[in-house]
């Protein structure tokens, strides 16, 4: 009855922190063997999932609700203050342009006209992207960043770079740009800005049947999908679900978008290996988690999606997706789900053994300001933590720093400590605040 829904729809159719500095103190990693936290600490995943021996099972109802949220609306749902975020906090004051010099009041009120806030939520349609897309605060390419010469700030860090929404993902279209370059949308964990050119609209009835289809989760990133001409589509997403049209042994045929013109979407049958997908969510159990986290392994860091990488959050809102575990976007709102327990006001030694004790391996998040980690279990009676990270931070002179690690690690709560410049203010250990076991 399912694949009948996606048979309809086919001929309906058819015609979604730390900072670095260019000019002050960073520095190359030294080797891993003399950092500690990294020393003796396997990045093999298998290593800490043998004492897996249950699975937790999620609810594809559950988790589909919210990553359809955004073709469920009839109307924006988010304040026009909140919508507008970005144009309080920066301006000719605290900016600075790709040139690494300060940005001037004109770039900013050109941006402001051309974001059109007059006609928010004034278009209220289902949209879809076509490919990867950056949400960018401001309509632009152009990066903004603080000021370069202070540690912390500068390259690769783009406040403009909101988050990426991966290819063939819901959206909702509040209004364009006056040049129409863009639109305003919401997905289901992010607003912003999109290229105009990126999305195409949604005609409430196919997305309907879009989300009544059963559901391919993708495994890989960076698989090319192409139409059965072999056309490229785009590349695949971790985390990304596609509604299946029919399968056999060795793949799932599933429907994708491709653009047609003026906005309409065009359906392609498009095939996926069953290597790399998997119908429904995925038991959390140790072999899977073996293979969504070694995927996760081959990510550098990326401020907000850039450059096709992740950050801290985006690393583990796309490790839980398949799983069926719904997290949102930043780190703060990822350290309120679920069962929280504080971590404010004790000692390291108390932080320690509340980890220990209360901590469940792979369903537990650590959460200091601005960044975010997985509690993975303790080895050698040292926690152990899975993170992304741009760097350590270090401090000499009074002059701070950065020794860049820039991927995904798994590590202990001490990394760098050992370092002659470590910044024991930083700390990350020191500065946790919050645990919180994901699943409960």
């Amino acid at each position: 009855m399912k694949y009948l829904y996606l048979s309809l729809a086919l001929v309906l159719m058819s015609g979604c922190s730390q900072t670095t500095s260019q000019t002050a103190s960073h520095k190359k990693l030294p080797k891993a063997e003399y950092i500690k936290g990294l020393s003796g600490i396997s990045q093999d995943v298998s290593e800490y999932t043998h004492a897996i021996n249950k699975g937790y099972i999620s609810s594809l109802e559950k988790f589909a609700t919210m990553y359809f949220q955004p073709w469920n609306i009839d109307s924006m749902d988010i304040p026009l203050e909140n919508a507008m975020w970005a144009y309080k906090l920066f301006d000719a004051t605290n900016s600075y342009g790709e040139n690494l010099q300060p940005l001037d009041d004109s770039f900013f009120k050109q941006i402001k006209n051309n974001s059109n806030f007059e006609a928010y939520s004034s278009v209220n349609k289902q949209a879809i992207t076509l490919r990867k897309v950056s949400i960018r605060a401001f309509p632009t390419t152009r990066p903004v960043l603080r000021d370069p010469n202070k540690a912390g700030e500068g390259f690769p860090f783009d406040y403009m770079q909101n988050s990426t929404v991966a290819a063939n993902k819901p959206l909702f279209i509040s209004h364009y740009s006056k040049d129409r370059e863009w639109v305003f949308v919401k997905s289901s964990f992010a607003y912003g800005w999109v290229h105009a050119r990126d999305i195409v609209y949604m005609d409430r009835k196919c997305a309907e049947m879009w989300q009544k289809a059963q559901q391919v989760f993708v495994l890989q990133d960076n698989v090319p999908l192409y139409t059965p001409k072999k056309d490229f589509l785009f590349k695949s997403t971790l985390g990304t679900m596609f509604p299946i049209i029919s399968q056999n042994q060795k793949e799932f045929h599933i429907l994708t978008i491709a653009e047609y013109m003026l906005k309409e979407p065009y359906c392609v049958n498009t095939s996926v290996n069953r290597k790399i997908g998997h119908k429904g969510i995925l038991k959390f159990n140790a072999k899977n988690i073996n293979l969504v986290m070694g995927e996760l392994l081959h990510v550098n860091y990326g401020w907000g999606g850039i450059y096709n990488q992740r950050d801290c959050s985006s690393t583990l809102r796309d490790f839980f997706a398949p799983f069926g575990i719904w997290l949102p976007r930043n780190s703060y709102q990822q350290s309120r789900v679920g069962k929280v327990i504080s971590l404010e006001n004790i000692s390291d030694e108390k932080k320690i053994k509340m980890i220990q004790r209360y901590g469940v391996p792979f369903e537990t998040l650590l959460y200091r300001k601005g960044h975010i980690a997985l509690y993975v279990g303790t080895k050698n009676n040292k926690i152990v933590v899975f993170q992304n990270l741009w760097g350590i931070k270090t401090l000499r002179h009074g002059v701070e720093g950065r020794y860049i690690i820039g991927k995904t690690v798994f590590s202990t709560l001490q990394l760098g400590s050992n370092l002659s410049d470590f910044d024991e203010s930083a700390s990350f250990l020191k500065n946790l605040k919050s645990m919180n076991i994901v699943t409960r």
